[in-house]
């Protein structure tokens, strides 16, 4: 797994637990990279600087068929690029959804083989910041599908289909593309379907991230942070500072026992009586942190964001197929936070969590694994949670055993940290979705899935119905 190197510096865990160290402040003059969370989207000039790993293409897409009953037909042809391993389809209102159907084939590098026709999930947007949030009224933000991972490829064809009524050429089968067409003949049709400023964005998600020199982009040792917590986040944000040394690729895992003995000591204070005899937190699980993925910290913004506490955790799935292996999970990852930032808008990765189908668990969002850092997951919910990430697609696919584990360790551990029963319910406000207005309180489980707060099928109907089990999991971990 090359992205998890000993070697690594940069923003390592132990910082990125407590206080992740900040990218540096500005690009060097230029670079042609902007600084995070101010980039001009233009990937090909975003990633001008040869130095910085990764990189993305975005190649707009133009019209291939007409069809008086469907309109427009949009794609590329068969064409030529640079090595890239990850796509999505991004367009220029994150309020507009995309209402068709987005097809993709690529060529493998090496081989020159294409692959078959692939569907790319097109809601996806409800995975980001709380509508009137200052992430999502940024003037960065854009809308897209899922991301796709796709292994390295060279070439790619893409086509995207509007959604028609009933006989229309979708239903009946999705056109061969015949080349480029007339814009003015496709102004005539019925393509307004389709958001505007669709184009393609291929992610190289590079080897590894980028080195940053220990104190980069800080101010006194201090990093910019909005929020306020309560006395328990403050006493898991005290936590952090001894998870791990500065540098390493892995948060540790500890027994049962001796992370009720490490909670005990830094929140005595706050238990009762009984708390302090038997704390209900389960043991804290093995986490790669974001140098151990790979994690290029000039993408995201250097300020954190925390909410008060964790009261609920969401589950997800991300929707970009299953055809991977564990070992590449960092560079997936890498993929995601490449195409969450830089084509999405988005100020980190919008996870809390990742987990691998071996069960492996990553750290998301920058600002502390052990604390309230407040996502871009359930658009509606993200102020009091944490979400919860599992690497592929799990609409007809069962989630391997390993990774419903895995989401119960780490649940039973965090929900713990702030005295929550995997079991229960909780009062959560929504900030504003499909399902519930801005403002209103919602009873959720505490352990919930993406559909329970935004109308979504995330994370896949065969996860869904694994979250019982969770639950159960993770309270038994917990000692309940």
């Amino acid at each position: 797994m090359r992205g998890i190197l000993a070697s690594s510096i940069g923003v390592t865990c132990a910082a990125a637990l407590a206080l992740p160290l900040a990218p540096p402040a500005a690009a060097s003059a230029g670079s042609g990279v902007p600084v995070a969370g101010v980039a001009t989207r233009t990937a090909e000039t975003a990633d001008a600087r040869v130095d910085v790993p990764g990189s993305t293409q975005s190649l707009p897409l133009r019209p291939l068929t007409h069809d008086r009953a469907s309109g427009a037909v949009l794609g590329l042809t068969p064409r030529t690029v640079r090595t890239f391993s990850l796509l999505g389809v991004v367009w220029d209102d994150p309020s507009a959804g995309l209402h068709g159907r987005v097809q993709v084939r690529t060529r493998v590098a090496g081989t020159g083989e294409w692959s078959d026709w692939q569907d790319v999930e097109t809601h996806y947007t409800e995975h980001g910041a709380d509508p009137e949030s200052p992430e999502a009224a940024s003037g960065q933000v854009r809308g897209a599908t899922a991301p796709l991972w796709v292994g390295e490829s060279d070439g790619v064809e893409v086509r995207v289909l509007p959604e028609t009524g009933a006989g229309g050429a979708a239903e009946r089968g999705a056109p061969e593309p015949q080349g480029d067409v007339d814009p003015v003949d496709v102004a005539s049709g019925e393509a307004s379907a389709l958001p505007a400023g669709l184009r393609l964005d291929l992610v190289d998600p590079g080897e590894e991230g980028a080195e940053v020199a220990e104190g980069a982009g800080t101010e006194g040792g201090e990093v910019p942070r909005t929020g306020v917590m309560t006395a328990a986040a403050k006493a898991a944000s005290a936590a952090n500072s001894a998870l791990v040394p500065l540098g390493a690729v892995e948060i540790p895992s500890l027994t049962a026992e001796e992370t009720r003995e490490e909670l005990t000591a830094l929140r005595g204070a706050d238990l009762t009586e009984q708390q302090q005899a038997k704390p209900y937190i389960g043991p804290r699980p093995a986490i790669v942190t974001r140098a151990g993925w790979g994690a290029d910290e000039s993408l995201r913004e250097k300020s954190f964001v925390y909410t008060s506490k964790v009261k609920a955790a969401f589950v997800h799935h991300t929707a970009s197929g299953n055809n991977y292996s564990c070992s590449q999970a960092p560079s997936l990852i890498r993929g995601f936070y490449r195409y969450h930032t830089r084509s999405l808008g988005w100020r980190d990765i919008g996870y809390n969590f990742l987990v691998d189908k071996c069960g492996r668990i990553y750290e998301g969002r920058a600002g502390g694994v052990a604390n309230p850092v407040k996502g871009a997951h359930t658009m509606g919910f993200n102020t009091n949670t944490t979400g919860i990430a599992v690497i592929g697609s799990y609409g007809s696919k069962k989630p391997s055993s390993k990774a419903v584990k895995a989401v119960a360790r780490l649940t039973a551990w965090k929900l713990g940290l702030h005295g929550m029963n995997p079991k229960k319910k909780t009062s959560l406000t929504s900030g504003g979705g499909n399902l519930y207005a801005k403002g209103k309180k919602v009873k959720m489980k505490v352990i919930s899935g993406h559909r329970d707060g935004f109308n979504t099928s995330c994370p896949g109907g065969k996860l869904y119905k694994k979250l019982s089990s969770v639950r159960s999991k993770a309270a038994t971990y917990q000692g309940r």
